[in-house]
């Protein structure tokens, strides 16, 4: 396998499916069928998922409401994404650990570096959750500085979009795909792949970003043997 350690990114959003709002239990199922693959083949897997389906913090700051009382309920929705993603994985016969920024010990373990790690050698799936644990900061941020701290050989962020563009492929029929593309040019071009935060962050510890398409079967697996699966955004 190409990579031995993974940070996998996913957004709330992704759980919805074909839903308005919430989980779906069909979607959620898929992801967890994609994650077995790599695992099966003694992939080390890290998760960190947003929580955007349930409540995004932004959006609530935006019609009135307090931005860190937004931001704390937002970090809440994520741990009840990873409870479902562990949930998920422990029913195709996975070994799992969720991990959460602010302490909620009746539910999961508080995040300690070396424990995580430890969990990962055991061949546990270790998710991430409540974001970093502050507020202003995005569960982007948050999967680069797992990464970097697991010491995660590549960030993979599973969208519904197949990579990088030069333009929104929803809307321009004529946007252009990346095959791979350095952080430098990203900047300059003004691409959308992460929030500036979480890309600095990983463009500073020289922690290369795969953007895949995560609802397409197999391509997980794909990536993590080696295949040119999306964008890579590498130094």
């Amino acid at each position: 396998m190409k990579y031995k350690r993974i940070l996998l990114k996913l957004s709330g959003e992704a759980l919805m499916g074909d839903k308005q709002y919430g989980i779906d239990p069909k979607r959620l199922g898929e992801y967890a069928d994609e994650i077995k693959e790599i695992h099966d083949k003694g992939v080390e897997i890290a998760i960190v998922i947003g929580g955007g389906n349930i409540f995004r913090g932004v959006a609530g700051a935006s019609n009135g409401m307090d931005r860190v009382q937004g931001d704390y309920m937002g970090m809440l929705a994520t741990v009840i994404n990873g409870m479902a993603l562990q949930g998920a994985l422990e029913d195709k016969g996975m070994l799992t650990r969720l991990q959460t920024a602010l302490k909620i010990e009746a539910i999961a373990e508080p995040y300690i570096k070396r424990r995580a790690v430890r969990h990962l050698e055991k061949g546990r799936i270790v998710i991430f959750g409540a974001g970093t644990g502050n507020p202003y900061f995005t569960t982007d941020t948050a999967a680069v500085l797992r990464g970097v701290e697991v010491h995660a050989d590549v960030i993979l962020k599973g969208t519904r979009v197949d990579g990088v563009y030069d333009a929104d492929p929803e809307k321009n029929p004529n946007a252009v795909k990346f095959d791979s593309i350095s952080f430098e040019d990203v900047l300059k071009k003004g691409l959308n792949v992460m929030d500036t935060t979480a890309f600095t962050l990983s463009q500073e510890n020289e922690l290369p970003i795969v953007v895949f398409d995560m609802n397409k079967k197999g391509n997980l697996l794909k990536i993590c043997e080696g295949e040119n699966i999306g964008t890579v955004v590498k130094i």
